[in-house]
C-alpha cells in the first residue's frame, strides 16, 4: 500500500537559481524513479533559519508531498545525506487527517488565486 509523505528540505543559500532547481528536481526525478507520485511541490524560497547550521544563518526551502512505498523514504533520505548542498531534511509520514488539511489549504489557495485572475482581465 502506497503511504502519503511529505519531505522538506533545506539547501545552502550559497546556491544560485540554477544550481538550486538542479538539486530539487534531482530529488523529484529520485521519488519517480523509484515509484512515487509527487501530488504537490513548493519552493518557499530563501528563509532566516532558527538557528545557524555550518555556519549559514539562512537556507532555500522546499517541500515535495508524494506518495510512495515505505522503503522509497529510505532511499530518499540517504541521497539527502549524500548531497552536500543539503543542509537539513525531514520527511514525515501523513495520516488521513493532515492529507485533508493539505488539500483544503490547496483549494482555498486555488479559490483565492481565482479572483486575482477575473480582475486583471
Amino acid at each position: 500500500m502506497l503511504n502519503q509523505y511529505e519531505t522538506v528540505f533545506i539547501m545552502t543559500p550559497v546556491l544560485s537559481d540554477e544550481q538550486m532547481k538542479e538539486t530539487v528536481e534531482k530529488f523529484s526525478s529520485l521519488l519517480k524513479e523509484k515509484g512515487a507520485t509527487i501530488i504537490f511541490e513548493n519552493n518557499w524560497g530563501l528563509r532566516k533559519l532558527a538557528y545557524p547550521i555550518q555556519k549559514k544563518s539562512s537556507g532555500f526551502y522546499h517541500l515535495i508531498e508524494f506518495k510512495a512505498e515505505a522503503e522509497v523514504i529510505k532511499d530518499l533520505e540517504t541521497a539527502y545525506k549524500r548531497d552536500e548542498r543539503v543542509l537539513r531534511f525531514l520527511t514525515v509520514s501523513l495520516d488521513k487527517h493532515a492529507i485533508t488539511y493539505n488539500e483544503k489549504k490547496r483549494s482555498k489557495k486555488d479559490a483565492n488565486k481565482m479572483p486575482e485572475l477575473k480582475e486583471e482581465e
